[in-house]
């Protein structure tokens, strides 16, 4: 599957792990870069940058193939600097960005061969990433997991916002699991897509408990809510006891202070390392409709191949 996301990148397929906060090790990166995707391993939520410098050198004795470093700045101060140096020092292929600004981070990057990926969810984002220099964008829809944007965009019609307005490559996010949904974003115009409740429920997501993966198959695309929307960083969870907390706390004006420990990492790691489903909260997209197993990463990856192609298929006779 030859598209500008693989020519650039250097990989066999145009599908991309997310940055899974707290969950994207170096297992299911190498996983994912040696089914012939692009892996990720998540940079600021490890305990430190030597533990990051730990993960990529780990990555690279699984894999010899293309990978990336994820970056979440907005919501860890300037925590992601030292994160980056250290992947600057280990020579890393490219990073994604995820939250705020970008810019600081472009800069000490700038004149460095590492590929520059940022995730946007309007076509003013767009454009502004590709006015600082950003090799490719990933354009998130409204029905992925985690953070998303403000603007309750859904996919079918961001993305081919997002395509229309640029002339970098696009890489489709929010509501996709399987080949149908690759070969829809391909057909709104993207080059790749990029998946993350999807990947949470594979073999190699090491990190996540059985508990949390087991949510993940037997709940549907009605069992997410989101979270957070009144202090200006919607995301969107499992629907369970805590987040019911949390969105009555909004309803009430609740401030971050009043709602930090509820939606801070450490809750969130109850329910996604301890398997607590109903005492933590845990990310998910309502893609979690689509999921039925818990499949190693790369019969996953063959699987959506394949869907792809009989997608293709059945477009033959129609055109």
């Amino acid at each position: 599957m030859n598209t500008r996301i693989t020519e650039l990148l250097n990989i066999g397929y145009p599908i991309i792990q997310g940055g899974l906060a707290y969950l994207a090790d170096a297992n299911l990166a190498a996983a994912v870069s040696n089914a012939g995707g692009l892996g990720q391993i998540t940079a600021v939520t490890l305990p430190t940058p030597e533990d990051l410098r730990k993960e990529i050198q780990k990555l690279r004795t699984l894999t010899d193939k293309p990978f990336a470093v994820n970056f979440a700045i907005s919501m860890y101060g300037d925590k992601w600097k030292d994160y980056l140096e250290v992947a600057i020092e280990e020579n890393i292929p490219a990073v994604t960005i995820t939250g705020g600004n970008p810019a600081p981070l472009l800069e000490r990057i700038q004149g460095l061969p590492i590929k520059k990926i940022s995730l946007v969810s309007t076509v003013k984002q767009a454009i502004k990433a590709e006015s600082l220099g950003m090799d490719a964008l990933m354009a998130v829809g409204q029905e992925g997991g985690g953070h998303i944007g403000r603007d309750d965009l859904g996919t079918m019609v961001l993305i081919p916002r997002v395509v229309d307005a640029v002339n970098i490559p696009v890489i489709a996010s929010g509501g996709i699991g399987d080949g149908r949904g690759l070969m829809a974003a391909l057909a709104l115009g993207a080059e790749g897509i990029e998946m993350g409740t999807r990947f949470i429920a594979t073999k190699e997501c090491v990190l996540a408990h059985p508990h949390y993966k087991q949510e993940l198959v037997t709940k549907n695309e009605l069992d997410t809510v989101i979270i957070k929307r009144t202090i200006g960083a919607p995301a969107r969870a499992i629907a369970n006891s805590t987040t019911n907390k949390i969105l009555n706390l909004e309803e009430q004006g609740a401030d971050f202070e009043t709602l930090k420990s509820l939606i801070s990492g450490d809750n969130n790691k109850v329910a996604i390392y301890e398997g607590k489903m109903d005492e933590g909260y845990a990310w998910a997209g309502q893609v979690m409709g689509l999921i039925q197993d818990v499949p190693s990463v790369q019969e996953m990856i063959l699987r959506i191949v394949s869907e792809a192609e009989e997608v293709c298929e059945k477009w033959k006779p129609i055109f």
